[in-house]
């Protein structure tokens, strides 16, 4: 709770920053909403990839292929073949195609025994191979306009596709706080062997951990489709760094067992709104990689001291 109020507080702080810097946009109520929103709409897509992949680290792995498969999963939904199926084609063809992915992944780790790092590298050079096949690395754009509106359409001046973020974001918080799923993904983030001692089938969970990943690649490639109205075998360009980035600096722990969906959700919206400073104030953006690449290394570091701390904690009480 004391990390969420503190990444909160830095989110308020970077506000402040904004008002200061920008006070004809930070300074104007209308303004700011307007702004505010264009940072949640640019932010859903990177958020509900970061979500999939919250639950993947607290289970103790990783996945670095997971804007190889949103830009698959792009491409796969908006060829003529799919959209001659209408909207329900599209959306099942882009689940369908992130959830199978991610399923390998899973098989490949659990019961192929490869380590996630090897697995998840070689998937995503693979998926953006695919990609780039079978669109022949052109933009192919979509006419399916249901998915197109999810961007243009607003309820009481929200975006659409804000909406699916939020709904992603909720059931996501959801499955790990209030159901058996969560708590054995904790369990086996924690300790992988403990939990199978107690019961539980880790090489099964494993696979579903990498599949909701894939999943929310599927929606999280919708969501880029209907900005776009195309599919693109570049989509999701280092969008497996910035997800992990975003779970790190909302607490979720390299090693596992440990991570909420709240603060993953705040640190989305930390690098979207410092993204967004740096435009609004014309800033190059290669500062701001340096800023990210900063405070991603400073959050580990705290990491890795908390940790410290933790274990030395018992020693020093005996």
């Amino acid at each position: 709770m004391k990390r969420t109020l503190g990444l909160v507080a830095v989110l308020v702080a970077l506000l402040v920053v904004g008002a200061v810097t920008r006070p004809d946009i930070f300074g104007d109520t209308s303004k700011l909403w307007q702004n505010e929103l264009t940072v949640l709409t640019l932010a859903s897509a990177i958020g509900i990839v970061t979500v999939g992949m919250t639950f993947v680290m607290i289970g103790g792995g990783i996945d670095l292929s997971v804007g190889a498969l949103l830009a698959l999963a792009s491409v796969w939904c908006t060829t003529v073949a799919t959209q001659s199926y209408g909207v329900g084609g599209v959306i099942f063809s882009a689940l369908a195609v992130g959830a199978g992915a991610g399923f390998v992944n899973g098989l490949l780790i659990s019961y192929g025994r490869l380590v996630p790092f090897i697995a998840t590298l070689a998937m995503m050079v693979a998926a953006r191979g695919l990609a780039q096949k079978i669109s022949g690395s052109r933009t192919q754009i979509n006419h399916v306009s249901l998915i197109n509106d999810l961007a243009s359409e607003k309820i009481l001046g929200v975006p659409y596709i804000v909406l699916v973020f939020a709904v992603v974001v909720a059931l996501g918080w959801v499955l790990l706080n209030r159901t058996t799923f969560g708590r054995r993904t904790v369990a086996v983030g924690g300790n992988a062997e403990a939990a199978r001692l107690a019961g539980i089938n880790t090489r099964r969970h494993t696979v579903l951990l990498y599949a909701l990943s894939g999943l929310c690649c599927g929606i999280a490639a919708l969501v880029v489709v209907a900005q776009t109205t195309s599919g693109s075998n570049t989509n999701g360009d280092l969008y497996e760094l910035n997800a992990i980035a975003a779970a790190i600096i909302g607490g979720t722990a390299l090693a596992g067992g440990r991570g909420t969906i709240v603060g993953s959700l705040v640190g989305v919206l930390i690098f979207s709104q410092i993204a967004n400073l740096f435009t609004v104030n014309n800033l190059p953006t290669e500062t701001q990689r340096i800023v990210n690449g900063a405070i991603i290394v400073g959050a580990v570091l705290i990491q890795q001291f908390r940790l410290a701390d933790l274990r030395r904690r018992p020693k020093l009480s005996t």
